[in-house]
């Protein structure tokens, strides 16, 4: 499963990069994580506010930092 951070590497994105790895653990999923850090890659993907999560390149969360309980709802 490939996770993609979208940001300016700030301590929000900073907290959900850390928030992903936890629901990822606790889901016992096997994750890449990719920091997209580069102001044009960021738009290009569609994002409009960060941070941003992209779970398998499919936007999930945007303009938000969302806790590690929301992002294993999006696990399933």
């Amino acid at each position: 499963m490939k996770f993609t951070i979208y940001g300016s590497g700030c301590a929000k994105c900073k907290q959900l990069t850390e928030n992903a790895e936890q629901a990822a653990n606790a889901k016992g999923i096997a994750c890449e994580i990719e920091k997209v850090t580069d102001t044009n890659a960021i738009i290009d993907a569609g994002v409009m506010r960060t941070p941003a999560l992209a779970i398998d390149d499919e936007i999930l969360v945007e303009g938000k930092v969302a806790s590690a309980d929301e992002i294993q709802k999006l696990l399933g």
